[in-house]
């Protein structure tokens, strides 16, 4: 996959190493400080009345006057009179992004935002909008002000999934968070010990008795012959990652007085400052499992674990926060990005990564999509909306066209069929006449916006609308409808948990191939690097594993909050402890030859070698399956150059984010004084989980192949003209966030000739990637003598020892 983050284009030349060691790092004044604590309050417990004197005294007035704008257009004024109107979507109400009047409505709010001509203006307006306009609405437009401003560099949000985590964990464990009282867990916790001391006491069996509880025995025929009294039964649930079950706890709440979990945990937990600013906090954490298939049962519920990923979902979810469909190129400079081009590929690159998925489950292709055709899986999403309203759901073999709105369907229908004819025509014809030839490489960028129906695309009367319009149809919702049911599909952040998104995109991503079906084929010639022989790539054990993390969901908490001279006590803190995929760090070691010195681009690809039946696909098809997992620059020394790289140094992922509780701590403790904030305090929001990069492995060994490619640096076309600083920005619009100004997915983009296609400077790599079982220490209940409580050696012992490279 190409980059999510800036850092790529400003690698040095030698060996790239992580984005953390390249720069010394900025730290924050005090100005950037107030403005950081301002945006960490504004969005706490955003579902609930504002509490922060201060901020509501900002915000008594929202500036609807002109002359407090650079610029002030129709949305800002429609905007405005839908509010003297009372118009605007109730606070309560669920929020679509892909709802057309919600995301007009969102579209004026954003310009309020981001085209407030300070920070007086900007703080007033965000301060009342949160108590008075829609809280979906709100977070959505300031998210993308945040974004979006360029003096607003190095300012951050929560993550989505800190500030709305209704949105990613199932409405059992929201409804959990949202009682959850610290008297009563407290009473609770009194005699919760004696209680579980009992119901965990071992049963006994003897010859020719029953069952016996404690000391006592009943009498009657029953399973005594067959087990001993020391012995233990544990029927071990088939989702491995309902751990607590293994460990002995419950689905509640548990306090927790050790550190919180997650992959980059030493670098956190282990640090002073961190144990130090925390250790007033009380933590609290509940156990979380992944939706079930409790009465829609389909093999797609294998890999909910997956689906359901915070990190897959909120990287979906950033890329449209990146380049929302309603930005313009030219104000934003999305245009520098090749914004339509990128926003395809990743399509693509995300569902060759959910196909490897697939593969490691036995599982075959994404199946195809269609208007009039049943769709196979149904899928409940198992959320509830912060209203306390359910999100609908589909049964299995639903069919679309039975919703009776046939005037939206011919209209989706009507633009695909334009889309394909127009691509297999090999030209366009806008309204004004103008013709625009498809048949050469950059028109990509051209067919990326009209699917993702932006307002850079085409004639916007035709293809401006018909993304949003698919959306609200899987979703049951008209043309004018403002209050709608919540729906998975209608919120970027939660629709890749449903199966019927790789479908759909699926079918978005076939035009991407028709496109390039049309350009030529590469040719020897233009694969071959003169000079140049990449003779051996050596790739380290690649293993899989499920950790544990903690995510951070105080933002559900509903109890009183506490303020000491004005000031808030952040004292207490709620966690989801959920298991997630992840994989051993590795790395692969090149070996390359060089007539001259010479600097290159070496690109690293993942993909599979046989299918789920075993037999080996052909490169020519299989070329749509690989993902690009690294991309580096580097200068060749003539001879022989050895070049190892590491997981670690992908510039494109991202470790785990520093939770929203750390975040306001370190903030609070800097504006004292007590701490110096650097900028890059937290992971950038628009890079991928590297912890994802791998698919699960099999305990035996899943065969993968790797490909690896040397080829001559060709410099983005704004790169000199960047002046962003990656350490703690992504460079959004600034043209300077990909390596080259190659292709996304070089080579593979174009359909291979296989006797041209092979040279010197590449090289195909058979992998295995193994999966371990973490928890399979916990099987036996004998060796686990600790069951009823949380083993801190998991991370401590397992994880050190075994998955640090």
């Amino acid at each position: 996959m190409k980059l999510a983050i800036a850092l790529l284009a400003c690698v040095a030349v030698v060996a790239a190493t992580n984005y953390h060691h390249t720069h010394d790092i900025k730290v924050a004044d005090k100005v950037f400080l107030m403005r950081q604590k301002f945006l960490f309050e504004i969005v706490y417990r955003v579902e609930d009345p504002l509490m922060f004197e201060e901020h509501i005294a900002t915000g008594k007035q929202f500036h609807f006057e002109k002359q407090h704008y650079t610029h002030f257009d129709l949305y800002m004024e429609k905007f405005h009179e839908a509010h003297k109107a009372h118009a605007l979507l109730p606070k309560g109400e669920f929020f679509g992004a892909l709802v057309k009047h919600h995301a007009k409505q969102a579209r004026g709010l954003f310009n309020y935002f981001y085209y407030a001509r300070d920070w007086e203006t900007f703080k007033a307006n965000v301060a009342f909008a949160r108590m008075h306009f829609n809280e979906g609405m709100f977070v959505y437009a300031l998210t993308l002000a945040v974004i979006h401003r360029a003096d607003f560099q190095g300012l951050a949000l929560p993550a989505i999934h800190e500030i709305f985590p209704q949105f990613f964990f199932n409405s059992k464990f929201v409804m959990e968070a949202e009682k959850f009282d610290y008297e009563m867990w407290m009473k609770t916790s009194l005699y919760e010990k004696e209680y579980l001391d009992v119901y965990h006491k071992i049963p006994t069996f003897s010859d020719g008795q029953g069952m016996g509880h404690g000391h006592g025995k009943t009498q009657g025929h029953g399973f005594g012959s067959l087990y001993q009294s020391s012995d233990y039964m544990y029927m071990k649930d088939f989702k491995t990652w309902q751990w607590w079950k293994l460990m002995g706890l419950g689905e509640h709440w548990y306090s927790d007085s050790n550190y919180i979990l997650r992959e980059n945990i030493h670098e956190f937990n282990v640090a002073s400052s961190s144990a130090t600013m925390l250790k007033d906090v009380k933590k609290f954490y509940m156990p979380v499992d992944y939706s079930r298939d409790l009465h829609l049962y389909n093999e797609e519920s294998k890999l909910s674990y997956f689906t359901e990923d915070l990190g897959w979902n909120s990287y979906w979810y950033y890329l449209n926060m990146d380049y929302s469909f309603f930005l313009d190129g030219k104000t934003f400079g999305l245009q520098n990005d090749r914004r339509g081009e990128w926003w395809l590929y990743n399509v693509h690159q995300l569902l060759s990564r959910y196909h490897m998925e697939r593969l490691s489950h036995g599982l075959g292709e994404i199946p195809q999509f269609s208007w009039f055709h049943q769709i196979e899986m149904g899928y409940d999403p198992q959320l509830i909306y912060y209203n306390g309203i359910g999100y609908s759901y589909r049964k299995n073999y639903y069919e679309l066209e039975t919703y009776g709105n046939f005037e939206m369907l011919d209209k989706i229908t009507g633009f695909q069929q334009r889309i394909h004819s127009i691509i297999d025509s090999g030209y366009y014809q806008t309204t004004d006449g103008h013709m625009i030839d498809l048949r050469q490489p950059e028109s990509i960028e051209i067919i990326g916006n009209m699917l993702q129906g932006n307002v850079d695309a085409m004639d916007n009367m035709f293809f401006q609308f018909w993304y949003m319009l698919a959306h609200m149809y899987f979703a049951d919702t008209h043309y004018y409808q403002m209050e709608v049911y919540p729906n998975v599909m209608l919120n970027f952040e939660t629709m890749m948990r449903d199966p019927m998104f790789y479908m759909f995109y699926k079918s978005i991503a076939q035009v991407y191939f028709q496109f390039m079906h049309h350009l030529p084929k590469y040719t020897k010639e233009q694969l071959l690097m003169p000079g140049v022989t990449l003779k051996h790539v050596e790739v380290s054990e690649l293993v899989t594993y499920f950790d544990l993390v903690d995510f951070d969901v105080t933002n559900m908490l509903n109890g009183k909050m506490i303020f000491h001279e004005g000031q808030f006590l952040w004292d207490k803190s709620l966690f989801a402890r959920q298991m997630r995929l992840n994989h051993k760090r590795f790395t692969y070691t090149y070996t390359i030859d060089s007539a001259r010195d010479e600097q290159v681009v070496i690109r690293a690809f993942l993909g599979p070698k046989f299918d789920e039946f075993g037999r080996m696909i052909s490169l020519a098809d299989n070329r749509l399956n690989f993902m690009e997992i690294d991309e580096f620059t580097y200068t060749l020394k003539t001879g022989s150059n050895l070049i190892t790289r590491k997981s670690t140094d992908f510039a494109w992922t991202v470790k785990d984010r520093t939770t929203y509780t750390e975040l306001y701590y370190h903030t609070m403790m800097a504006i004292d004084g007590k701490y110096d904030y650097p900028m890059d305090l937290t992971e950038p929001h628009c890079g991928f989980p590297d912890r994802l990069v791998l698919p699960m492995g099999w305990k035996k060994g899943m065969p993968m192949q790797m490909f690896f490619m040397v080829v001559p640096y060709m410099a983005p076309k704004h790169e000199q003209f960047s002046t962003f600083d990656y350490s703690y920005s992504c460079g959004i619009g600034s043209g300077a966030r990909h390596v080259d100004s190659l292709p996304f997915g070089y080579p593979f983009d174009r359909e291979i000739n296989e006797y041209e296609f092979y040279v010197p400077n590449m090289y195909f790599k058979d992998v295995t990637i193994y999966h371990a079982d973490t928890m399979e220490k916990y099987h036996n209940y004998k060796e686990y003598s600790n069951y009823g409580h949380f083993d801190y050696s998991f991370f401590n012992d397992y994880y050190t020892k075994n998955f640090k490279l």
